[in-house]
């Protein structure tokens, strides 16, 4: 993370402001200040860790995937009893993104999810959306695929079994 004298001065102050109005983070924070105004490049890394940065085409894609689930379940809900069968319900569970390599992604939806309230039948689970293995990949093929069904809110079993098999 790269910063003028000046940025690094104010943020210096901030995390002393911090530390003195939020004393059991004190240490954190005089940690952080310290950091910022010697400039140790290796750490000032970790900064910019929680300084995220999601380009929009990212969050509107994120959307797009969440979208998709929503369709898949509320068609499933559309369906006879014995088509029903024919679906695993548990796939339609909109898992989220691995923490580990996608986190910027789990972040935002669970800020979606949390903050602006959308998507509230998404089952958050005790993982709050962290689904442990990357889904980035497969969540585009599944995209595309439901992008080319004619009636995308209202999909047929073996619409609703390609897409969770792209």
């Amino acid at each position: 993370m790269e910063m003028t004298n000046a940025q690094r001065l104010i943020l210096s102050n901030q995390y002393y402001l911090m530390s003195k109005l939020t004393p059991e983070n004190a240490e954190k924070y005089r940690r952080l200040q310290t950091i910022v105004e010697r400039g140790y490049g290796l750490q000032m890394r970790e900064l910019a860790k929680d300084f995220g940065d999601l380009p929009e085409q990212d969050c509107r894609q994120v959307i797009d995937f969440m979208e998709m689930y929503h369709a898949m379940q509320e068609s499933y809900k559309m369906l006879d009893a014995d088509k029903q069968q024919q679906v695993d319900q548990r796939r339609l569970n909109f898992l989220g993104f691995d923490a580990a390599t996608e986190a910027q992604l789990v972040h935002y939806v669970r800020f979606l999810t949390e903050d602006e309230g959308l998507y509230p039948q998404f089952d958050k689970t005790e993982h709050m959306f962290n689904s442990q293995v990357p889904m980035l990949d497969k969540y585009r093929r599944m995209l595309q695929t439901w992008r080319n069904c004619p009636r995308q809110y209202h999909l047929s079993v073996s619409e609703i079994q390609q897409i969770m098999n792209a």
